[in-house]
């Protein structure tokens, strides 16, 4: 069967249908599903972990708006389909009045799965799902998983510091992707590097004119997570320099294990305290 053109997975730029890599990475054309087992390697890579995490902001989105006081549409679009605040704060919304007020510091990771509304998701899954696979390919999914949890603890916690009383969102867990991939580009360099930067760049450009024209961004956060991402990724390494070790395994793990451990106390005792138990 003739082969067709297609975007390289690794730069996403165009294969040419008689090419057997891509001239501007390097990397080997991937073969047809029926071909080859990479569609049963799903599972087993970083693909999983990506729709784990989308999946569990999506989750705790609809439970923040099950839980709400009220409903409806409101006549802000940014402001459609949002749950209200004492939902927010019960399921682990952080910041100065959470954590100072009421003692509850694991909010700094449970606050990366909230969102404000249904565009505020949108908008960051979206950048999830561009990003995140890319690092995934860069990193592994163990080092993947470990910066977007702690890139987003990282830029919780500046926003924290610099006092924003009350803020959610996976964007500062994204920024933390983000940085790894700006440490990636400017540490690999050659074409592929320079690239890379030169687009990561671009969505950094983005965030700060976003950041300056929108109101009520968390910008602190943003930069937080994107510091947070760069010096993660020059601790880590990336798939160039070292595969990944049972040290990263196992940072990925204890990452794991805290985010379920807290999504799951925050669910439960967010229910039990709605419904008076």
């Amino acid at each position: 069967m003739t082969q067709r053109a297609m975007l390289c997975p690794r730069c996403r730029r165009l294969i040419g249908s008689s090419e057997s890599s891509c001239s501007w990475c390097g990397a080997s054309r991937p073969a047809a599903w029926w071909q080859s087992t990479a569609w049963i390697r799903g599972a087993l890579d970083g693909d999983w972990m990506v729709r784990t995490i989308v999946t569990a902001n999506i989750i705790f989105y609809i439970l923040s708006l099950l839980l709400s006081a009220r409903h409806g549409f409101s006549a802000n679009p940014f402001s459609l389909l949002s749950p209200d605040k004492t939902s927010l704060l019960l399921l682990g919304a952080t910041g100065t009045v959470p954590i100072d007020r009421f003692g509850r510091l694991w909010t700094l990771l449970s606050a990366n799965y909230l969102h404000g509304g249904i565009l505020h998701i949108f908008f960051n899954l979206m950048a999830m799902r561009q990003i995140a696979p890319w690092v995934n390919h860069e990193y592994g999914p163990n080092r993947m998983f470990t910066i977007y949890t702690l890139g987003g603890v990282c830029g919780f916690l500046v926003s924290y510091l610099a006092g924003v009383p009350f803020t959610i969102g996976a964007s500062a867990a994204v920024c933390g992707l983000i940085g790894s991939l700006l440490y990636f580009g400017k540490s690999r360099g050659g074409a592929y590097g320079t690239a890379v930067y030169r687009e990561v760049s671009g969505w950094v450009v983005g965030l700060v004119l976003f950041g300056l024209v929108m109101p009520g961004i968390n910008n602190w956060g943003h930069g937080g997570g994107i510091i947070g991402g760069i010096i993660l990724g020059r601790l880590l390494g990336y798939e160039d320099r070292r595969g990944e070790t049972a040290i990263h395994r196992f940072l990925a793990l204890l990452c794991a294990v805290a985010t379920a451990g807290v999504l799951g106390w925050a669910a439960v005792s967010a229910i039990a305290l709605w419904f008076g138990y």
